[in-house]
């Protein structure tokens, strides 16, 4: 595989749509000298493994399977090459494209069925053989052909660990649920504009205002979040691009800086990176810049460097960051077919 950069300790993971010619799921090392990323190893053990998540303490990796069945796998990782812990559990659901670990659970959004489901993990990071309860997702929104039924794209903890958000682009809702037996159930539903399309919400390290990226609609609304009553406000709706888009325009992923001062996401149609300005209840555009290759599916942060996963130019591409604006700036990038998503361990 290509290399760029050096060797640490430091490890990135990134998902692919196999269906689509992808590695599967592969792993890089990342430069203790800035942001490039060292391919070293692609394991293909599942199908489609388009959305990870690593444990707390990173000694394990879980993956969603995001075919017409369903599944999660979970990883060991003892070297470079991720070791497959078990057989993919179904989930009971289809299309799965994101997951996130709450209360001693995987918890999967899954996009085809509208619905999430619980996996229990075992004390040793394994998966139990089986979900232990699901949230079956209902309604619908205005836009013809995207929001017939629901349609959950995110499911996620809040930063206290008290209650799981997730986000419906099919409803135009974000819900709030806890587990009650290993089974999700909603405790609040907040509307979002009907036919926004509501992808996924990133929250402030403040932990009072969350941020959701519309896939419908390019924007981002910003909402006031209350932990104690895990009440989700939403405050205003911000555009994310300097004028209208050419076409759709299908904004997808969001980063928030980790000391709060900036809000980054990507734009598909557009191919751009937006960096908005955190100002208090509100945000604003300062600007945008190209995202490095076609089809920005995920971003994320990491040690002062923002990642893009390429979907439909097949690479990842990293930027450095300026600490006054915010701005991306292109520092390289590596080939990955169909990449999906990157995260960090």
């Amino acid at each position: 595989m290509a290399q760029h950069g050096g060797a640490d300790g430091r490890r990135a993971y990134i998902g692919s749509f196999t269906a689509a010619g992808g590695p599967g799921l592969v792993t890089a090392r990342v430069a203790p000298d800035g942001g490039a990323l060292t391919l070293v190893a692609a394991v293909k053990d599942v199908p489609d493994p388009s959305y990870l998540a690593l444990a707390p303490g990173g000694g394990t990796l879980y993956a969603v399977s995001e075919t017409a069945e369903g599944a999660v796998a979970a990883y060991r990782l003892r070297g470079e090459r991720p070791e497959l812990a078990g057989p993919p559990v179904p989930v009971d659901g289809s299309g799965p494209t994101h997951l996130s670990l709450y209360d001693g659970h995987v918890l999967t959004a899954n996009y085809g069925s509208g619905s999430v489901t619980a996996v229990p993990v075992r004390p040793d990071g394994t998966l139990a053989a089986k979900p232990s309860g699901q949230l079956q997702h209902t309604g619908s929104g205005p836009h013809d052909r995207r929001q017939r039924g629901p349609h959950v794209h995110q499911v996620l903890p809040d930063p206290g660990g008290r209650w799981a958000v997730s986000v419906d682009l099919g409803t135009d809702s974000v819900r709030v649920c806890a587990l009650d037996q290993g089974t999700p159930v909603v405790y609040r539903e907040f509307a979002l504009r009907p036919g926004s399309g509501p992808r996924h919400l990133a929250f402030h390290p403040d932990g009072e205002h969350a941020y959701v990226v519309n896939e419908l609609t390019p924007t981002v609304t910003v909402c006031r979040w209350d932990p104690a009553e895990g009440a989700l406000k939403p405050l205003a709706e911000v555009p994310l691009l300097p004028g209208a888009p050419a076409g759709d325009a299908y904004p997808s992923g969001i980063v928030v800086a980790p000391d709060g001062r900036f809000v980054w996401t990507a734009t598909r149609g557009e191919d751009v990176l937006s960096v908005l300005a955190v100002e208090g209840d509100g945000l604003r555009l300062v600007g945008t810049v190209p995202c490095g290759g076609h089809w920005p599916r995920a971003l994320a942060e990491h040690a002062g460097f923002l990642y893009a996963a390429n979907e439909r130019s097949g690479d990842v591409s990293w930027f450095a960051l300026d600490e006054r604006t915010g701005l991306p700036r292109y520092d390289g990038s590596v080939p990955v077919t169909a990449a999906s998503c990157v995260v960090f361990g």
